[in-house]
């Protein structure tokens, strides 16, 4: 994305994190925190390029939790080991007879131990992403219901098909972005992150999982060469939803800017109800004006 257009995206974002919000994200990763982490794999998931299954480390933890603890604070230093963030990537078919490479969906197998990282910066960013994420936001945000925006949207759609008269007109655009993840730009998620308000140490910490990525695909039983990927969000990566909703951010704060300049109206149901621009569900948008 270009530099004029990213700030234009930008400027409209204030910063909500605060600084307790950056003591909590920044600290060291806890043996209990680790654990947790690790029982909410599930045992028979598939294991990534190591082939070391989430059953081993349960099975063996009393014997190796000390040393997965030390290795998972590897995050924390100044470089991650090669080989510990390689990823097996397998097509899965959307469709009985796929064809063409969108009638496949890419799942990304991660090792345990990185899972075991994401899983616990994924856990301490959903204790605040209620508050750095906008309410048009209704998906993968704790004690939000996707069933919500929903409703709101059956009510946006039920008041345009009974307007009939008058000198307003109205709109409503929803909006299917195809392969949602893979078109995530790293530096635009860096930069909304800064914006928002996240430490310079935390943004790093997440540039390194994106940054150390190297994809093999799993086709017809067999491993083809590295892949080094240049942008995009990992299908299986505990962290990945929690960081598409912040780059989607972006939008929501753009649109909410236009709305209070003027630039767009929304729409109201009812003449004490407040204006409802869009309303987004993960990858998927309603535009309301």
């Amino acid at each position: 994305m270009a530099g004029a257009d990213a700030d234009e995206i930008l400027n409209p974002i204030t910063p909500k994190v605060t600084s307790q919000m950056n003591e909590f994200l920044m600290a060291d990763f806890t043996p209990e925190e680790v654990k947790v982490a690790l029982d909410s794999i599930g045992d028979l998931k598939a294991p990534g390029a190591d082939g070391l299954p989430t059953i081993f480390y349960k099975h063996y933890w009393r014997m190796i939790g000390d040393d997965v603890v030390r290795e998972v604070h590897v995050l924390q230093g100044d470089s991650i080991p090669e080989g510990w963030n390689d990823t097996l990537v397998v097509l899965i078919p959307k469709v009985w007879n796929p064809e063409r490479l969108k009638d496949l969906h890419p799942i990304s197998l991660c090792n345990v131990v990185y899972k075991l990282v994401s899983k616990v910066l994924a856990n301490r960013l959903k204790g605040i992403l209620g508050e750095i994420i906008s309410p048009n936001q209704s998906a993968f945000v704790p004690d939000r219901l996707i069933s919500d925006n929903t409703i709101l949207a059956y009510e946006m759609t039920h008041f345009l098909k009974r307007r009939r008269s008058g000198n307003t007109c109205y709109a409503a655009l929803k909006l299917d972005m195809s392969k949602a993840y893979d078109r995530v730009e790293w530096a635009f998620l860096e930069k909304v992150m800064i914006q928002l308000g996240f430490s310079q140490g935390f943004v790093e910490q997440i540039s390194k999982c994106m940054l150390t990525v190297r994809f093999r695909f799993k086709i017809n039983g067999s491993c083809t060469d590295t892949v080094i990927p240049g942008q995009g969000l990992r299908q299986g990566d505990p962290i990945s939803s929690s960081l598409f909703l912040i780059c989607a951010e972006g939008l929501s704060a753009l649109l909410n800017h236009a709305k209070s300049t003027g630039q767009i109206r929304g729409i109201r149901v009812a003449p004490d109800a407040q204006p409802v621009t869009h309303l987004l569900f993960a990858d998927d948008s309603l535009l309301l004006m």
